[in-house]
């Protein structure tokens, strides 16, 4: 009777291990989208001083999940060799001398990140955001095509056609949308890598929206897919003539 006693006890206990897996499983991330910013779009809309002639950091994010653990507290001093990259790379446009962007990126997203053995640290994840960035040089590749800011408009066909052959993957282009809809302003783009970081197709609703204050506790507008037959303007940063 031990025997048996012990038997069903193991049994029940497989069971509930596997309904642990079970419920777990759907929440473990597939995707990251590696997301940048148009510094001179979002201060536009925030009224920040956009410094920056290059497209900077907005974030790196798993496809499923957020703030995965509200307990894994932020703390810039595991990263401080990774500063100088993060304060030119990945700066904060709205309060630059602040570590409040990253912190909220690492609670939203970081700690979901973090299910993955390669991204489980903040020296981890804020590292290979960093990695990626560079690999991807999004910035070199719109210049190496002749994509610059610019008074001049471009389709919506010709900036994605110049991502999708570089890097042969699909991307997710972001503008925002003012009032009239004779132009979009091209605001965000995001290119997407699998769990082995391999670059992958972006998938996305053509209704995809991100509002501004979801991310920086701002009151704005929003970013959304651009459409494909609207001119897209590129605006320079004020006071630099575009190119």
């Amino acid at each position: 009777m031990k025997s048996l006693a012990l038997v069903v006890l193991l049994c029940l206990g497989c069971g509930l291990m596997s309904s642990s897996f079970v419920l777990a499983s759907p929440h473990m991330w597939s995707k990251l989208i590696l997301t940048q910013h148009w510094p001179s779009t979002f201060c536009s809309m925030e009224h920040c001083d956009p410094k920056f002639d290059y497209w900077t950091l907005h974030g790196l994010w798993p496809d499923k999940g957020q703030e995965c653990n509200s307990s894994w507290h932020f703390n810039v001093t595991l990263i401080q060799d990774l500063l100088p990259d993060m304060q030119k790379w990945w700066p904060d446009l709205i309060t630059p001398a602040s570590s409040e962007f990253w912190q909220y990126e690492w609670q939203k997203h970081g700690t979901c990140a973090a299910k993955a053995e390669s991204l489980n640290s903040q020296h981890k994840y804020f590292g290979k955001v960093l990695e990626l960035y560079h690999m991807v040089d999004l910035d070199g590749v719109m210049k190496k095509f002749n994509i610059v800011p610019s008074e001049a408009y471009y389709t919506f066909d010709h900036i994605e056609g110049i991502i999708l052959n570089f890097y042969n993957v699909k991307p997710k282009i972001q503008c925002i949308h003012p009032k009239g809809g004779k132009v979009q302003i091209l605001g965000q783009i995001e290119i997407c890598f699998n769990s082995d970081f391999q670059l992958a197709n972006c998938e996305h609703s053509e209704t995809d929206t991100l509002r501004l204050i979801d991310f920086l506790n701002v009151k704005g507008t929003e970013f959304s897919v651009c459409d494909h037959a609207t001119p897209v303007y590129y605006p320079p940063l004020k006071g630099k003539p575009s190119m």
